[in-house]
């Protein structure tokens, strides 16, 4: 496909995917700029981020560090905001903190622990959002990374008093198993619940990341201010391997 030919599909996508926010903010009784889109663009090539910046799009999420650490690198320079979605290991962390502006996948001490070591040398503190894994809520899933909503308190306060770290919010992703799998929207009203007692806490924990392509509406009326697109953005993801 020419560069052209793939431009012109990302821009009927992105509209397709702008369409859809625009019909759920409005059954939601929301404003269209409460919502932003982030589109994740793990598996595809730097490529496709420039095109999607020259379209707009000012916000895009890796999962992988061996794999966003060149693709961020041969952005650089771009209007991006990056954000790191995926499990993060802490042999990782030095590199993830060195272009990520926002880590969504913050799940135990240790991992805040090491991200505030690494954050040390920034200019500006990282923003963190706590995964929260509702598979969990019972204590008895064990398949998607996250903390269960019971230990969200305890990593809130300790983000809040990590040298570099910046408490933003929440995140989840819609369960495949426990008292939430198959409901996304009753998945994300109860992050909404979490998310409203974090605010209690710290005012500018304002962050709520929910919903993917397949449940994007979902998450905005349950209040999501982040939606993490993919496939319905660049299309069926490459095989891997």
């Amino acid at each position: 496909m020419t560069e052209a030919a793939r431009r012109a599909e990302l821009a009927a996508n992105l509209d397709r995917v702008e369409q859809r926010l625009q019909r759920a903010c409005a059954r939601a009784g929301r404003e269209r700029a409460e919502v932003t889109l982030v589109v994740v663009t793990k598996t595809y090539p730097a490529s496709d981020v420039r095109l999607l910046a020259e379209l707009g799009v000012r916000h895009v999420a890796e999962n992988r560090d061996q794999d966003a650490a060149p693709k961020a690198a041969a952005c650089a320079g771009l209007p991006l905001t990056w954000h790191f979605v995926g499990q993060l290991q802490t042999n990782k962390v030095r590199s993830v903190v060195s272009y990520s502006d926002v880590v969504h996948s913050v799940d135990r001490l240790k991992l805040v622990k090491a991200l505030s070591t690494a954050a040390g040398g920034r200019n500006r503190p990282l923003d963190c959002l706590i995964q929260v894994a509702l598979d969990k809520e019972a204590d008895e899933g064990v398949g998607r990374g996250g903390a269960a909503p019971r230990e969200v308190p305890e990593l809130a306060d300790a983000l809040v008093k990590a040298p570099g770290l910046r408490l933003a919010g929440t995140m989840t992703v819609a369960p495949l198993t426990g008292p939430f799998a198959g409901r996304p929207g009753a998945a994300f009203a109860r992050l909404r619940e979490i998310s409203t007692d974090l605010r209690a806490a710290d005012p500018a924990a304002t962050m709520v990341s929910a919903g993917m392509s397949s449940d994007m509406e979902e998450a905005v009326a349950a209040g999501a201010t982040h939606v993490r697109v993919g496939t319905a953005v660049l299309g069926d993801r490459p095989r891997l391997g």
